[in-house]
């Protein structure tokens, strides 16, 4: 029979207890984490959020407590009283916070019993992820994934502490809103009420925050939901957490230099790590042809290397046809790899550049006395040499290059690059570097709807000097965006914003609209803006990303208390699941699947 909490009171949390609470009478709960019965007296480990206590149960003290204590089973709930002391010298247990004491009990309460769990609850559990997943709930009362939540409220708490105290209000948007449709698929939500007409679950609230600059409100963020319908992997989910910021009255410079001192505050006091400040900015273009990525991990070299006019005139046709026909040839210089990679494992680097389009990849292997590849009888002395140069090669170098597209060569070779940093062991975990990636293009074409479509977003300013662009050129456009990416993850982005009705309206005609799809779409937007919009810009970061960073993790999911998995299916409750005939009915809905 379990027993109640009546006439009790918990005056501490399990790790709350030290040296300095000896001699004192005290009442806990928690969980059972561990057993140990050695005859006379059992030992229980004591388990809540803050970690461990020892509690003993000695028959010489009280014989009824010990015989009832002698029924506890792993995860068992627990209250108990009982007197602190220290521990023998010989049993301090140095790994425990509260490895000095103990808690002598005196009374026992068995609040609620609890059937074997499907895996161990520990620190860094094996047990498989669906399994872990499936079971959620027990998943995390682990340490590890305690400490995770516990960080993400720390994050939340000194962002909104931070935008306080700089003069930003917390404001909430709605939830059910109206289709935009351009970018991600939405969430659709039918309407009872209007029949056959649908709301739709906000991909951000990008519309809302300009809404309220032109209000006035002048400073404004919140930490909300967001959802998008789209494919996921370890750094995404159907739905998931913006910080979300906008500003009025500012340019680029103000944006970035405010949020990097909110980034620098979240690593001062979550991981005592000081970051120089302000933080790299890097324009898009160089980011590319340097790194073949829009948000590159800097923490170590492999920088890309044109060699384009180099190659352009040469009898390998494989690279000259390339270039003549607006592609490029780009290389890596792997340093002082010749010894760490075998024939096989260069066949291996083919087969991986394959991922990402490349039609292959050529090498070369430099050696004191000769050079290796079956590429070079293609180029004369002189282009050999020329090649070597400008790839800065020596002898135990690998020149690793790549002909197509200047996309596929950039997507190639970027993750070429980080392939070769894994497998060397170069990547620093404890290393944290930052960087703003700025002067993103505006705009790039989709060869499916044969017409440009907006980069970030259609609400995106142009850089000024670029505005005449847009009639003659309009792949050129430079935008006042950026993104702050951290170890080669974009960890937040946003622009500045067009805050003029004409240029609205230009930019819409840019990517296909008519004055009349535009209008539908976003008429309420246009129709503010006759009224007095102010210059205005701001940020979203993706919170969720963030705290996997600082805590380590490789998956959203670990910081998630819900997650969903790859096919957007939470496996403890099954969503989504089937709705009766009567729902359906309500919402006019007929299902054809």
């Amino acid at each position: 029979m379990v027993e109640t909490l009546q006439g009790l009171k918990r005056t501490h949390m399990c790790a709350q207890l030290d040296i300095a609470n000896v001699g004192e009478k005290v009442v806990l709960m928690g969980w059972t984490q561990r057993r140990r019965d050695l005859g006379g007296v059992i030992f229980v480990d004591l388990r809540d959020r803050t970690g461990i206590v020892q509690i003993v149960f000695d028959v010489s003290i009280n014989k009824e407590v010990f015989e009832k204590a002698e029924n506890i089973r792993n995860e068992y709930v627990l209250a108990v009283v009982g007197d602190v002391v220290k521990r023998d010298d010989e049993s301090v247990n140095p790994k425990l916070k509260t490895g000095e004491i103990e808690v002598k009990v005196t009374e026992l309460r068995i609040l609620n019993k609890a059937e074997t769990p499907p895996f161990y609850i520990e620190e860094d559990s094996e047990a498989n992820e669906q399994v872990r997943l499936k079971y959620r709930y027990l998943d995390l009362r682990r340490p590890d994934m305690q400490n995770n939540l516990i960080l993400r409220h720390k994050v939340a708490k000194i962002a909104r502490d931070y935008f306080d105290e700089n003069g930003f209000l917390e404001i909430e948007t709605p939830m059910l809103t109206k289709s935009t449709p351009e970018g991600a698929r939405d969430y659709l939500v039918p309407s009872r009420v209007h029949p056959g007409e649908f709301y739709a679950l906000p991909q951000s609230p990008q519309l809302y925050k300009q809404l309220l600059m032109l209000s006035g409100m002048d400073r404004y963020f919140q930490i909300v939901k967001c959802f998008r319908d789209e494919d996921l992997r370890a750094d995404r989910q159907p739905e998931f957490t913006q910080i979300d910021v906008e500003m009025s009255f500012v340019n680029v410079d103000d944006v970035l230099s405010i949020n990097e001192k909110l980034v620098a505050k979240v690593f001062k006091e979550t991981l005592g790590i000081e970051l120089e400040t302000p933080f790299l900015r890097l324009p898009y273009q160089q980011a590319m042809d340097r790194f073949g990525s829009d948000k590159p991990d800097m923490r170590f070299g492999f920088e890309l290397i044109d060699l384009s006019d180099l190659v352009a005139n040469t009898d390998f046709k494989v690279f000259a046809d390339v270039v003549a026909k607006g592609g490029s040839v780009r290389a890596i210089n792997a340093k002082n790899c010749m010894d760490q990679f075998s024939r096989r494992d260069l066949d291996g680097l083919v087969d991986f550049v394959k991922i990402y389009k490349a039609k292959g990849l050529a090498w070369i292997v430099v050696t004191e006395n000769e050079l290796k590849s079956p590429i070079t009888k293609f180029f004369t002395q002189e282009q050999i040499q020329a090649l070597l140069d400008r790839t800065q090669a020596q002898p135990g170098d690998i020149i690793m290059m790549v002909a197509d597209k200047n996309e596929i060569v950039y997507d190639a070779l970027g993750h070429l690059r980080i392939e070769l940093a894994k497998r060397l062991n170069l990547i620093k975990k404890d290393e944290y570097n930052f960087l703003w990636v700025t002067e993103f293009p505006l705009l790039e074409y989709d060869e499916e709807a044969k017409r440009y479509v907006a980069k970030h977003h259609p609400f995106t300013s142009p850089m000024d000097e670029d505005i005449a662009l847009l009639d003659s050129d309009p792949a050129k456009v430079r935008a006042k965006a950026y993104d702050i990416v951290l170890n080669g993850v974009e960890i937040g982005g946003g622009s500045i914003r067009i805050y003029n009705t004409d240029l609205q309206q230009k930019m819409f005609e840019t990517i296909g609209f008519s004055k009349e799809e535009a209008w539908d779409r976003f008429g309420f937007l246009m129709e503010a803006f006759k009224y007095g919009t102010p210059p205005h810009g701001g940020i979203a970061y993706g919170l969720d990303r963030l705290v996997m960073l600082l805590a380590g993790k490789d998956s959203i999911r670990d910081v998630i208390a819900f997650p969903k998995v790859q096919n957007a299916s939470e496996l403890m409750n099954n969503a989504p699941a089937r709705v009766d005939a009567k729902q359906l009915k309500e919402l006019h809905i007929k299902l054809d699947v």
